[in-house]
């Protein structure tokens, strides 16, 4: 039987330590950067899935590996139309976007 460790925490305890309670600024920012960062990590896991490199899917896609790395490290926001041809006919996948309000 393992024990746990008891200054373990979770990942909701830690941003709340660290970036505050949802709503303020610093903790929406953290958020914002959080999903910008996830964006990139999914496209380059679905990239690797399917056996690409940067510039076979930059040239399925239509456009540079320059551009493909930028997407995938975050240093480069992606518009939704660019987004669906990376999916739909770089990748041959689905785009679902999701909207929740609270």
């Amino acid at each position: 039987m393992s024990k746990k460790n008891p200054n373990t925490q979770t990942l909701e305890q830690l941003k709340l330590k660290y970036y505050g309670e949802k709503g303020t600024t610093k903790r929406d920012d953290f958020e914002k950067g959080y999903e910008e960062f996830k964006l990139g990590f999914m496209i380059r896991e679905a990239r690797i899935k399917s056996g690409l490199t940067q510039q076979e899917l930059a040239d399925k896609v239509g456009t540079t590996k320059s551009y493909i790395s930028k997407i995938e490290n975050n240093i480069k926001e992606v518009r939704i139309s660019t987004l669906r041809k990376i999916v739909e006919f770089g990748l041959g996948g689905n785009l679902e976007l999701k909207i929740h309000l609270t």
